[in-house]
């Protein structure tokens, strides 16, 4: 058992691993299981097989029908849910401390138990199908898709996390179900409890639930299957328009980041927040509060094991997106050259370690930081440690990572609105 801080870790035979984090001041806990499986694990033939199984998994076990699960939760209070990104998807439930032990077991039976029945494959295909709908239905997420693809081709990075409409009419129960005994196996699991828990009592309980599906202590335990590597395209300046009736013009504009594990990713957190990172960021103020072009604008930075995607992301009337997609590259070239000011850099210090600080006092969040680091990094660092990384960051460190990653590339461009041929090209001239 090792940790940092109040993180305590506990490896069972098999290679499952368990987090905890104990908040003795609350009445609440989070418990999760992550799986190291996401979107870029599929397969062409496969994308939208690791968000089809999230569904699947709340369809029933040998011991739990799919109105048993829901009901469980709900009759004490709690909530749950599960979300699937590119690199990993997590289950949770949010309970009163003392229905600990019965979140644990219900969540613990589903990602052990589930059977995959060929009918609820077939009514939850309707399901997500809608859901793919309702994305469609909102250019402003669309456009990150599309900005993916731009960046990433047709590799899984570059393909949507829901899959499309052919691939999830195309799955078949057996695709699915082999999918799930490939990828979820003890050693690409991580369990993580946050709040007001015991970590014996949440190993034993982990444990008992395990070994009762036969879970633990396998002779067949190996690593992961490997992950294809991922590739940003080489060719700078990409754009990709689609012509759209929606009432705003929906843009991003990007390069290339960083990977997870870069020591850069500091300073660029700081770089970001500066950037577009709240109402005081260089674009916000820009492009919002001087000249009154879009609602909504800010930056973001997207790392992946072995790869990044740093980006700008507004919405704003047809008319005025030349206008708003010159500006973005203005600042991003501004601040490539120059860095940013003293001054910038207290305030997105101050910014990124309150929010860092404030998240951790809930338990969801809290949940979410242990097994995220657990997963993806091994490693769990203290309060302190963290706020002393992020407040030794220097005026040279983010001009530094802003010359290498912002002045590297010309940036690509996403763009989903209502622009014909003559603004499309207007608009690669205003970025080029």
């Amino acid at each position: 058992m090792d940790g940092a801080g109040t993180v305590r870790r506990t490896v069972l035979p098999g290679g499952l691993r368990i987090v905890t984090e104990t908040l003795p001041t609350v009445r609440s806990a989070t418990f999760g299981i992550w799986a190291g499986v996401g979107s870029r694990d599929e397969t062409p033939v496969l994308n939208g097989a690791t968000h089809y199984l999230e569904h699947l998994l709340f369809k029933g076990t040998e011991r739990r029908s799919a109105l048993d699960i829901s009901s469980a939760l709900d009759a004490v209070g709690g909530e749950m849910n599960a979300f699937t990104a590119k690199e990993n998807t997590c289950y949770y439930a949010r309970v009163l401390d003392s229905d600990l032990p019965l979140a644990i077991d219900v969540v613990c039976d589903m990602l052990t138990g589930s059977l995959i029945r060929p009918e609820d494959v077939d009514a939850e295909r309707g399901v997500i199908l809608e859901e793919i709908a309702m994305t469609e239905d909102d250019p402003g997420d669309v456009v990150h898709d599309l900005f993916s693809e731009v960046m990433y081709g047709n590799s899984p990075l570059g393909r949507p996390v829901l899959g499309t409409v052919e691939t999830i009419n195309a799955l078949t129960r057996d695709q699915i179900a082999g999918f799930y005994r490939r990828r979820y196996r003890p050693e690409n699991l991580v369990v993580a409890a946050a709040g007001n828990v015991d970590h014996a009592k949440v190993v034993r309980q982990v444990t008992r639930a395990f070994e009762a599906a036969g879970a633990l202590g396998r002779e067949d335990a190996r690593p992961a299957e490997p992950r294809a590597g991922a590739r940003t395209l080489s060719t700078a300046g990409r754009t990709a328009v689609h012509n759209r009736p929606t009432e705003q013009a929906h843009l991003v504009l990007g390069l290339p980041g960083i990977a997870r594990r870069d020591d850069r990713r500091w300073a660029l957190g700081v770089l970001n927040a500066a950037l577009g990172g709240g109402m005081s960021s260089r674009l916000f103020q820009e492009v919002r509060e001087k000249r009154g072009l879009a609602y909504s604008v800010y930056s973001f930075s997207s790392s992946f094991a072995d790869s990044g995607i740093f980006g700008i992301y507004a919405g704003c009337q047809p008319k005025r997106v030349e206008e708003v997609a010159k500006l973005c590259r203005e600042e991003l070239d501004r601040i490539a050259e120059h860095g940013i000011t003293e001054e910038e850099l207290t305030r997105s210090i101050g910014q990124i370690s309150g929010s860092t600080v404030l998240g951790m006092e809930d338990t969801g969040s809290l949940m979410n930081k242990i097994g995220k680091a657990e997963l993806c990094y091994g490693t769990h660092l203290s309060v302190d440690e963290l706020l002393g990384l992020i407040g030794g960051v220097t005026v040279d460190d983010v001009r530094a990572v802003a010359r290498e990653v912002l002045g590297a590339h010309r940036p690509s461009l996403a763009v989903i609105g209502p622009v014909g041929d003559k603004r499309a090209a207007r608009l690669v001239d205003a970025v080029a």
